[in-house]
């Protein structure tokens, strides 16, 4: 598919997915603005990024810090950059280096990457870096995440302990064949929320499940 033709499809895909998150949030009471929809760009050039950009949208992710190292600086500042998945200690600092505004990162699963990034962010003297703790929800060996029942004391432990760092809440990625049905999908978002209100107990307010 011609590049052009592709940086169209990506605009009319992103208004009807916003729509759909208008009616979603009208049905459930919540407002629209309650939800931020992150557009992952990985693997896709810095001209449909710019296409979508410049139909409004901000929030993008990417998954290698290779690719963001690279993309980031030929875009706009104000693009809310995060960063999504697992993330090597070795890659830590290259990448807050490129991205001085990088919002999140979304897939802090053990203390060792956590005490990591703490360093690093008070090092550059950053403001405090967002971060979702990411749960493996789905107990597949492929996919990273703390271990359901060490999410409260690894969410304990950012927030407690890594005061560079703004616990922000969980992430999780489903098992495709069986996250892509509503009902399983509403299983595990409920999972997720009983781990939410174990935080929320313990004074650990959570901003994000995803």
């Amino acid at each position: 598919m011609a590049a052009p033709a592709m940086e169209g499809l990506a605009v009319t895909a992103l208004r009807s997915v916003m729509l759909r998150v208008r009616q979603a949030a009208e049905r459930s009471g919540r407002r629209s603005d309650q939800v931020r929809v992150v557009a992952v760009s990985k693997t896709k050039p810095v001209s449909l990024i710019r296409q979508v950009y410049d139909a409004g949208h901000r929030c993008f992710g990417e998954n290698y810090v290779q690719e963001i190292n690279e993309k980031a600086p030929q875009l706009p500042e104000d693009i809310e950059w995060h960063f999504i998945g697992h993330l090597q200690s070795n890659k830590v600092k290259p990448l807050l280096a490129a991205v001085p505004n990088l919002a999140m990162v979304e897939g802090v699963d053990n203390e060792k990457i956590a005490n990591h990034l703490d360093r690093v962010v008070s090092g550059i003297r950053r403001k405090p870096l967002k971060v979702l703790v990411q749960v493996n929800t789905s107990g597949e060996a492929s996919k990273s995440g703390v271990e359901p029942s060490g999410c409260v004391e690894l969410a304990k432990h950012v927030k407690l302990g890594c005061p560079n760092l703004e616990f922000s809440g969980l992430m999780t990625i489903g098992m495709p064949d069986y996250s892509s049905t509503p009902e399983n999908f509403r299983v595990i978002i409920l999972h997720l929320f009983g781990h939410h209100g174990k935080m929320n107990s313990c004074y650990l307010v959570t901003q994000h499940l995803k």
